[in-house]
């Protein structure tokens, strides 16, 4: 285990430095500037702005300067923001976003996984089909069609649970429910295909012949090797609950790290833009070691030493 975890964690530092020079790179060849507007700002202001964030230095000292910084955890100051670092707004925003993707996480995973096992076991039924066609349509809708009816149907109809905002439990429902049931569909159907592969099993037939119970059967023998696509589909599917929250939290007025994305991205804000595209690359390549140490003890035949 310790050399696997060792072995990756060096593959990893290629990957994160051709991370960071494509996003530079990308960023910088992007057309206008931070401080492009509708409104001409002098040239001696616009000067002294350009010194402050190192602008006017050439590119390649730009990125060597911004590599620097990154090396001791600076990620630098936002020029939409002036007053603040991109760490304080990364760690002011990112928690929020973390808490939405675990609650959908959750969700997903509840759900997806019932529903493949009740497919899975009543293979060709009424149940089977009611649940692989509740995953079509979880795949089928997308989060902003599907959050405002949450809100039209359960907060402004039901007055269930609040539209929109931020503070108890009640304000993560909705927009978790939102952001994780299409991953729950994804869930399901993986669950669903991995059960009917397992089902036919040989070891499957022995425990039968053993006279275990099908729940027992179910649960320790089946589960264990149906859930090998859901671990290795878990792994980027939890790096794009992080950005596909972008939408979700405009959507519920979430203060988390996506609107503060978008509107870096609007406002051509640098640092800011590569510092949460480099969270999000790290948090990817983060749960694809997760994964492969997860593979490991659901499935013995894969050396993870």
């Amino acid at each position: 285990m310790i050399r696997l975890l060792s072995r990756r964690l060096l593959e990893l530092v290629p990957t994160v430095l051709v991370i960071v020079v494509a996003s530079f790179a990308l960023v910088r060849l992007a057309p206008g500037s931070p401080f492009s507007s509708e409104k001409e700002i002098p040239a001696e202001i616009r000067q002294k702005l350009e010194a402050k964030y190192g602008f006017d230095k050439p590119l390649p000292e730009q990125f060597i300067r911004y590599l620097g910084n990154l090396l001791k955890g600076d990620l630098g100051l936002s020029t939409k923001y002036p007053q603040r670092t991109v760490n304080e707004i990364i760690a002011n925003g990112f928690p929020v976003t973390l808490t939405l993707a675990a609650v959908a996480l959750l969700w997903s995973l509840l759900v997806g996984i019932t529903a493949g096992i009740i497919g899975a076991i009543r293979q060709n039924t009424v149940w089977d089909h009611a649940a692989m066609t509740a995953a079509l349509v979880g795949i089928s809708v997308p989060s902003f069609v599907l959050g405002p009816l949450l809100v039209l149907v359960v907060s402004l109809r039901l007055h269930l649970l609040p539209p929109a905002g931020w503070g108890d439990w009640q304000h993560v429902v909705l927009p978790g429910l939102t952001l994780g049931t299409i991953y729950a569909a994804s869930i399901a159907r993986l669950t669903r295909g991995g059960m009917l592969e397992v089902i036919r099993s040989d070891f499957i037939r022995t425990a039968r012949a053993k006279g275990l119970s099908e729940r027992l059967i179910v649960w320790r023998h089946m589960l264990r090797g149906a859930l090998l696509p859901v671990v290795s589909y878990l792994g980027p599917a939890v790096a794009s609950m992080l950005t596909g929250s972008v939408v979700v939290e405009k959507i519920f007025n979430v203060p988390g790290i996506g609107p503060y994305f978008v509107d870096a991205a609007f406002n051509r804000d640098y640092f800011l833009v590569m510092g949460i595209v480099l969270l999000y690359a790290f948090f990817l390549l983060f749960m694809n070691l997760v994964v492969d140490i997860l593979y490991g003890f659901l499935d013995p035949r894969i050396d993870v030493s």
